[in-house]
């Protein structure tokens, strides 16, 4: 356990963007009364220094988003100012893109090879993102003459994780369990294809606004699915399940939904879940067409988290498993940017 600092000295670590958040984390704990999916942090009274009254203002400010994204942008504008000459991307997306302080997410990963402005949130949707509160085209509008692919996650709190009231998205696509029945025979196809037509309608419209854009008409855009996740609880190889996240039910977003439509079997489970994100990727490559043409590009992730292990939740990897998510980024990324030249 690393020697206690004080709670001011907290404070300076978590504003010196050169700092990475890893080296945050030992100092740095979920607050109890966070959302699992827009995650907040306060600090941890074993290795911090901290009154009462610190602690409960660290509570009312909620760490989070807010600081993650301010530590990225200005990381950026510092690197820029040091002359790195790397590729600039704009990035827009939920908790795979940014899950502030507790876990090295996708663009944490990437970050090494690109520079980044990030505008993402954990939590977000794609409704949000592109309806409610967009803010793509301003971070586009930056950096006109210089962005080289803008990257956009979403679809996973949409199909798999809540929609903005805090509601179960999957609850609402399964049906109750029948004995005898079939994977398939589980899920509400109709309200799956509702749900699939309405991020559908999202990207179709965020994908057509950054097109009209002057000089943007062949910007790669980088968009992506998710790899099959391991309801809680999961035995593998006669392994308890061994994830055990600080900011989250175990069971938060799959398991509870599965078990209260009465789907207890694991391999089914897996069989419903297998549906639902091959029915995404369908989806996504609709949208995307043929991208040398449309230039809109598809991160398959299927295969990346293979292991129980490679969660760290039910719906997010771990440290480790981000990083070969993002290496399957740094594929699709590279040939976008031969193509887009």
């Amino acid at each position: 356990m690393p020697e206690k600092i004080t709670y001011e000295e907290l404070l300076r670590r978590m504003h010196d963007p050169a700092i990475p958040e890893a080296d945050l984390r030992p100092y740095l704990m979920a607050a109890p009364e966070g959302n699992p999916l827009d995650p907040v942090v306060v600090p941890n009274p074993e290795t911090v220094v901290v009154s009462e009254v610190e602690m409960d203002a660290a509570s009312a400010i909620r760490i989070g988003n807010g600081l993650a994204r301010w530590r990225r942008q200005r990381q950026f504008n510092l690197r820029r100012l040091a002359g790195e000459a790397l590729p600039v991307l704009v990035s827009e997306g939920d908790s795979w893109f940014q899950f502030p302080f507790l876990i090295t997410d996708v663009v944490d990963h990437l970050g090494g090879a690109y520079l980044i402005w990030s505008l993402d949130a954990a939590g977000d949707t794609a409704r949000n993102m592109v309806d409610l509160r967009p803010e793509y085209l301003d971070g586009l509008r930056r950096f006109p003459d210089e962005v080289r692919a803008f990257l956009f996650s979403a679809a996973g709190n949409d199909v798999i994780g809540e929609d903005e009231n805090g509601n179960s998205s999957l609850l609402g696509i399964l049906r109750p369990f029948r004995q005898g029945a079939g994977a398939g025979e589980l899920i509400d196809r109709d309200k799956l294809r509702v749900v699939l037509a309405n991020l559908a309608d999202a990207y179709t419209k965020l994908i057509s606004t950054i097109r009209a854009e002057a000089g943007m008409a062949r910007l790669p855009i980088i968009i992506h699915g998710y790899d099959y996740p391991f309801p809680h609880p999961f035995l593998e190889g006669g392994a308890l399940d061994p994830r055990r996240p600080r900011w989250a039910a175990r069971d938060e977003w799959l398991g509870s939904a599965l078990a209260a439509r009465g789907i207890a079997d694991q391999t089914l489970r897996r069989e419903v879940l297998t549906i639902l994100i091959d029915a995404l990727y369908a989806t996504l490559a609709a949208i995307a067409g043929d991208s040398d043409r449309t230039m809109v590009f598809v991160v398959d992730c299927r295969g990346a988290l293979p292991r129980v292990a490679d969660w760290a939740d039910e719906i997010h990897g771990t440290d480790e498993g981000f990083s070969r998510v993002a290496d399957r980024f740094h594929s699709v990324l590279k040939r976008a940017l031969e193509l887009s030249v």
